[in-house]
């Protein structure tokens, strides 16, 4: 039996016999579907989410009409669901920030999620300088935005997203001390930059204000490994502790799935290029993921590769696996 067949076994059997779909309170981002899906629209994305047993959603908003965010808003209320909205840090000009942050505050928005890399460090950094340089602006975009929210009284959490260590990211929260900026907790992203997942998760905790919780899988490859999400449960991640972790020190945050339906993704840290930006980076980090791969991938079967799908197989396969992952929350994570 193939593990698609197998998806499609535990969906079935999990959906019978109900009358109404199983809640969790788990959310789910927009980025779990940004293989085939890419939904656009916030309050289509609120009904679909909803049809799918979710407790919430994470995504951009579609419009800043104030009918638009009240509609959507109210049907966020009826159906008992929190939003997180996605934003991008300002510009010089933090105009276009301010109003979203308004408006994500007239939809209901628990929070604010964003990023200061929409990449990869690794792959979009050729020299220590571009990357200082990077730093400096980022950090110049969070005290931009961090004035914002403040007046606003809106949290925003910043996600370690391929580009920050757990501890780079750590120290940036820590310096502002601001109750109004937090930390997007990403539980898989930081395997790439060779940090233990359950030390990032640990170490940025403290500073939750909301999650990209997913699992991963890694296996070898000629230039160092690769790296994929998988269902929850299927991975890595120590997930239960995941949740008892965060949930200790910050009750209130949200669990949010960022299960992406997609080929792994190669992370190059046997390459001079991949240590660019690490100057200072000491090699243990580097043994210990190593040897976490080679026993971790003794025990898998070889990655999901999704090249062979039709856009139609994608859709599914991408539905497939959030049912998976919503059932495995509420089933074995409580949530």
């Amino acid at each position: 039996m193939t593990r698609r067949e197998l998806v499609l076994g535990a969906v079935a059997a999990a959906a019978r016999p109900v009358f109404a779909v199983p809640r969790t309170g788990m959310g789910i981002a927009t980025t779990s579907f940004m293989t085939a899906r890419h939904p656009h629209d916030t309050y289509e994305f609120l009904e679909y989410c909803h049809a799918l047993g979710a407790g919430g959603i994470q995504a951009s908003l579609a419009s800043l009409d104030p009918a638009y965010l009240k509609k959507t808003r109210a049907r966020a209320d009826e159906f008992g669901m929190y939003i997180e909205v996605m934003v991008e840090l300002p510009t010089e000009d933090p105009a276009e920030f301010e109003r979203t942050v308004e408006a994500a505050k007239e939809v209901g928005a628990v929070c604010l999620r964003t990023a200061c890399l929409g990449g990869r460090r690794y792959e979009d950094f050729s020299s220590l300088t571009d990357w200082q340089a990077f730093v400096a602006g980022s950090q110049a975009a969070v005290d931009r935005a961090l004035r914002v929210v403040t007046r606003l009284r809106m949290p925003m959490a910043i996600e370690n997203h391929k580009d920050w260590t757990a501890d780079e990211l750590a120290a940036i929260l820590k310096q502002r001390s601001s109750e109004y900026l937090g930390a997007c907790i990403d539980t898989g992203n930081n395997i790439s930059l060779l940090d233990d997942p359950m030390a990032v998760i640990e170490t940025l905790a403290p500073y939750a204000l909301s999650t990209h919780f997913k699992d991963m899988a890694v296996e070898p490859c000629a230039d160092g490994f690769l790296l994929s999400e998988v269902p929850l449960g299927e991975g890595i991640v120590d997930l239960e502790r995941a949740v008892a972790t965060i949930r200790r020190v910050r009750p209130n945050t949200r669990f949010t799935l960022e299960m992406i339906t997609r080929n792994p993704l190669e992370v190059p840290c046997l390459t001079d290029k991949y240590w660019v930006t690490f100057p200072d980076r000491s090699g243990k980090y580097l043994a210990d993921t190593l040897r976490m791969v080679r026993a971790s991938s003794a025990h898998l079967q070889h990655l999901p590769h999704v090249d062979h799908e039709s856009r139609e197989g994608l859709l599914q396969l991408e539905e497939e696996n959030v049912k998976q992952c919503l059932y495995y929350a509420r089933t074995r994570l409580g949530l």
